[in-house]
This record gives structure tokens, C-alpha cells and sequence, in this order.
């Protein structure tokens, strides 16, 4: 009938097709993103919003527009705007805030400028860093972003929805700079040391998004689990591989590397719990130090 519209392809089908038709992979896409496989999973089926950012950082890697990604390109309601245009306003309140993939790709790792997080994620932060996920409510977030209980739940569908964007915002971004740090190496070692320093680097500046990755894992709830902890698991082997590699050179000399790793990482996510800005070391001399350490448990030679 004229005047009807051809109802659009979900958005995460549309994501993964165009993937698939590039003869993109999963890893393939996230690493163009700097983001980690499990998140792109996590978009492709659904589990995850996109934001108005991300989207157009997902058309560009993709080669195509954020429009043609919603599937109606072109497509003009009575009133003048494009379906794809309210969409993507839509998206923008689904995701507030969030930092482009392409952004976080061309920055220097070393370099924490503020983060754009919108007014409810950041009150669901702070409340989560001093009452815990189980003592914040819906209501007290609410309170401290100074909005309405209702104009919440027009961002958020609940409070699970905020720890899984705050866990999702730290993700991302540990891959991004760790990947970053990394690729600065020029040998195994040099590239532990550098992960290691970016870990550190991490765990200080964002303490308090780091804070809530070490002690709210078990407030999630099993799906969401299993995804932050598979991009948590893939940040180990990264560091894993690197100590391998260091190793296979004769640059390290450890018998338990993977005893090893494991002490490194929970050496950095322990950071935020004692780490202070206005205490005698900053962050630049504890990654320094950081770096030190963990190639001295390794046998550095």
C-alpha cells in the first residue's frame, strides 16, 4: 500500500550481515574498533546498545553509512525526518555518553582526558564506588544525577543496565590502550613492560571504574557474566602470549609464566583499592614501577 514502510532489519542483523558479507570476522571487526570480540557479540545478538557513535564507527569500519546499517536510507516519514534519523536520535538516549571507537584508536595510550559519560551513568558510578551495587538504588542514583526516578528508565532499563555499561566502558577501553601499549614494542619484553605499564596506567586514572570491575563481577547477572569475563580473560592472554613470546627469546627465564601472569594482573586491578591522586606516587611512577616488578617475577635476564 503507498505510504507504507517496509519494516526495517534489526539493527544487530543488519551489524552482523554486513560483517559477514565483508568476510569480516568477529576479531577482525572488534580489533578495526578497538573493541573486544565479546562486546561486538554482545551488539551482534542484541545484548549490548549502540550508540549514536559507535554506530557510525561500526558503518565506517564496515565501509557503508549509519544509515544504510538501519536499513532505510532515504526513507522520509510525513513530517520531514528520515526514519534513520529518529533511530539514531533513539540510539543516542539508549547510549548516552559513550566514547567513539575511533577516538579511543587514534589516542595515545599514556593520556587520559575526562571521559563523556552522561549524567545517570556517572551518578550510577559514584554511587556504586561508595554504597556498592547492592546498596545503590534506582531512586539514589536518581537523586544524585538530579533527574527524576521515570526520566531515568527512559535511559535505563535498570540498574543491571548501568553496571553492565559501566563493566562494557571499561572494557573497551583497557583493550584499546593495552592493544596500544603492546603494539609500541618492538620484542617480547619491551611488550610485557608496556602492557603492564597501560594496565597500571588504567587502574589509577579510572580507579573508580576500575574499583567497580574488581568488586561488582559477582552483581552481574550470569549472561552478562560470561561476556565481561570472556574480554577480561582475552586482555590475560594477551599478556600471556607477550610473556611466551619473551620467553621463546630467552628474555625471561620464569618456570610458571602462567602463575606469573596472573600475579601481575591482580598486582594492577588491586591498584584502585589503595591507589590515591593525591598520594606520594602518581600513576606515571607506580606503572613505571608496575613495568619493573612483574619483569623482576619474571626472571627478567
Amino acid at each position: 500500500m503507498d505510504g507504507e514502510l517496509t519494516k526495517p532489519e534489526p539493527l544487530p542483523d543488519a551489524i552482523r550481515r554486513t560483517r559477514r558479507s565483508a568476510g569480516l570476522t568477529l576479531r577482525e571487526l572488534a580489533g578495526r574498533l578497538a573493541i573486544s570480540p565479546a562486546t561486538l557479540s554482545a551488539i551482534e545478538n542484541g545484548k549490548t546498545g549502540v550508540s549514536v557513535e559507535r554506530l557510525h564507527a561500526l558503518a565506517g569500519a564496515l565501509g557503508t553509512t549509519a544509515a544504510q546499517l538501519m536499513g532505510d536510507a532515504g526513507t522520509t516519514s510525513a513530517r520531514g525526518h528520515s526514519t534513520a534519523d529518529r533511530r539514531v536520535r533513539t540510539s543516542r538516549r539508549e547510549s548516552p555518553g559513550a566514547a567513539t571507537a575511533a577516538t579511543q584508536s587514534a589516542g595515545d595510550w599514556r593520556v587520559f582526558p575526562s571521559l563523556r559519560i552522561d549524567p545517570v551513568l556517572a551518578a550510577a558510578i559514584d554511587s556504586f564506588v561508595e554504597t556498592g551495587y547492592h546498596g545503590a538504588t534506582m531512586r539514589s542514583i536518581a537523586e544524585r544525577a538530579g533527574m527524576s526516578v521515570p526520566g531515568m528508565y527512559h535511559h535505563y532499563r535498570d540498574k543491571q543496565e548501568l553496571l553492565v555499561r559501566a563493566l562494557d566502558l571499561t572494557m573497551d577501553e583497557l583493550h584499546w590502550r593495552v592493544r596500544a601499549a603492546r603494539d609500541q614494542g618492538t620484542g617480547g619484553i619491551e611488550r610485557v613492560g608496556l602492557i603492564v605499564e597501560a594496565l597500571a596506567l588504567y587502574h589509577t586514572h579510572r580507579r573508580e571504574l576500575a574499583f567497580i570491575g574488581a568488586s561488582e563481577m559477582r552483581s552481574l547477572e550470569p549472561a552478562n557474566r560470561a561476556r565481561i569475563t570472556d574480554s577480561r580473560n582475552q586482555i590475560q592472554y594477551l599478556l600471556d602470549d607477550e610473556i611466551d613470546a619473551a620467553i621463546a627469546e630467552g628474555s625471561l627465564t620464569t618456570r610458571h609464566p602462567r602463575d606469573a601472569g596472573r600475579a601481575i594482573s591482580t598486582m594492577c586491578t588491586s591498584l584502585p583499592q589503595w591507589f590515591r591522586i593525591d598520594g606520594p606516587s602518581s600513576p606515571e611512577q607506580i606503572a613505571a614501577e608496575y613495568a619493573r616488578f612483574a619483569l623482576d617475577l619474571l626472571g627478567q635476564g
